[in-house]
């Protein structure tokens, strides 16, 4: 549907009724599909014929949300996951293997912040973080011979800092390896990384794409432009033979358009198991069709509560992309200019225990270890989602322990201002 505009595709991609076939995505909830013979169930598992033959590697109800997703973003292969945790996983174990080294971002989810400094360092893959304002300069000096990849958040949670895609993009390329950007918060219906010199896309669709708090669920979109072969011998993975499919090149047979996700399905699905479930797939199918007009009233809240938090006596700071005089706001008007995302960050003064005594004094806004919900939600990320981090790398990531992340839903923002303002007078 590339002709169409991204609110059509909303609702209409992914999936395309047959005469008298069902008008909804059909749930397809099997684990094992049924073959007239073994050698045409063969096929398949030698990646030579397309198909379905366990619901662990593929399943047709999640492919073709998937397929809505790589719509939306403009990509040419994308596949679903089990979270947005198993999406950041599979998007860089696909390509960085025991003795590479990967460059992140600081600014990013506390939960992948882990991911890359704890547990994939075990598995021996070094990660080296950097501001997301760095300089070119500081960002050149980051690279090392066996880096594979760039990693970075559109809008990061909860710190919202917004990256600066090209210039990010433009030094991954410059070594030969893909930027890989998380697009949670921002949607493509607000941005398109592709379009700024992104690679690879990921998502966790638990958050704004399925928008009412119902599945959890990733997915992995690739823009089938980043030319594998041109660096052929850091990537082994992509570009000679895989002998656990009797010596295929997935780079040959599938091109640079479904190289990537094809190993990614085929390898990292088939042995790690990170499904997401059909049912889950289809909640997340009826989430996007709404997703064009929701994440349209989620800027609309925001802006509003933020304007509000930053003229309030009591608060000490509040962190929006879209605010006039906020240090990314020249960036924000570059790379999301219809609207950033339904996220506020901001500080109480008197830090911590204000902070928290705020959020229980709350009684629309629920403290949950949620966010892009249709319902407004807020956590305090130093107790919670980063707790995991020092002091010091919460500094660094941008999460002061007097931060509250604010999650405007698509509620009335008068009551949401209401709801703000009695707990701000109970501190």
């Amino acid at each position: 549907m590339s002709d169409y505009k991204i609110n059509t595709k909303c609702v209409q991609s992914g999936y395309t009724p047959g005469n008298g076939e069902p008008r909804q995505i059909p749930i397809i909830q099997s684990t094992t599909f049924k073959y007239s013979s073994s050698e045409a169930m063969g096929k398949l598992f030698d990646l030579e014929a397309n198909g379905y033959f366990y619901s662990r590697l593929q399943n047709p109800t999640c492919d073709a949300v998937a397929a809505k997703i790589c719509d939306l973003e403009g990509g040419t292969a994308a596949m679903l996951t089990s979270s947005g945790q198993a999406a950041n996983f599979f998007a860089v174990f696909n390509i960085a293997n025991a003795g590479d080294h990967v460059i992140s971002s600081s600014s990013i989810y506390g939960g992948t912040y882990n991911l890359f400094s704890v547990t994939m360092r075990k598995m021996g893959i070094d990660f080296t973080f950097i501001a997301p304002d760095a300089t070119e300069e500081e960002l050149e000096a980051a690279f090392r011979p066996n880096t594979k990849a760039v990693f970075g958040e559109t809008i990061a949670n909860p710190a919202l800092r917004v990256l600066d895609i090209e210039k990010f993009a433009r030094a991954a390329h410059a070594h030969g390896v893909p930027l890989i950007v998380d697009n949670t918060f921002a949607t493509p219906i607000n941005c398109r990384p592709f379009e700024w010199g992104a690679d690879i896309v990921t998502h966790s669709t638990t958050k704004y794409m399925d928008g009412h708090g119902s599945a959890v669920g990733g997915c992995i979109v690739d823009s089938g432009k980043f030319d594998w072969n041109a660096n052929a011998e850091k990537f082994p993975g992509l570009c000679t033979p895989d002998e656990s499919y009797h010596g295929i090149t997935y780079t040959e047979r599938f091109g640079l358009a479904g190289a990537y996700i094809t190993k990614a399905t085929a390898q990292l699905m088939r042995d790690f198991g990170c499904t997401q479930s059909p049912q889950s797939a289809y909640l997340l199918n009826l989430g996007l069709e709404s997703l064009h007009l929701r994440v349209k009233r989620h800027c609309e809240n925001a802006l509003a509560v933020a304007k509000y938090l930053n003229s309030h006596e009591k608060i000490a700071w509040v962190e929006y992309p879209d605010l006039e005089g906020n240090k990314d706001h020249e960036l924000a008007k570059k790379y999301l200019p219809n609207g950033s995302c339904g996220v506020v960050s901001f500080g109480v003064k008197g830090g911590r225990s204000n902070a928290e005594k705020f959020m229980g004094c709350l009684r629309l806004a629920a403290i949950e270890t949620h966010v892009a919900d249709a319902r407004t939600c807020c956590l305090h990320p130093a107790s919670s989602t980063h707790r995991q981090m020092s002091e010091e790398e919460l500094v660094r990531s941008g999460v002061p322990g007097d931060l509250v992340r604010l999650s405007c839903g698509i509620e009335d923002a008068d009551d949401l201002i209401k709801d703000i303002s009695n707990a701000l007078d109970q501190v």
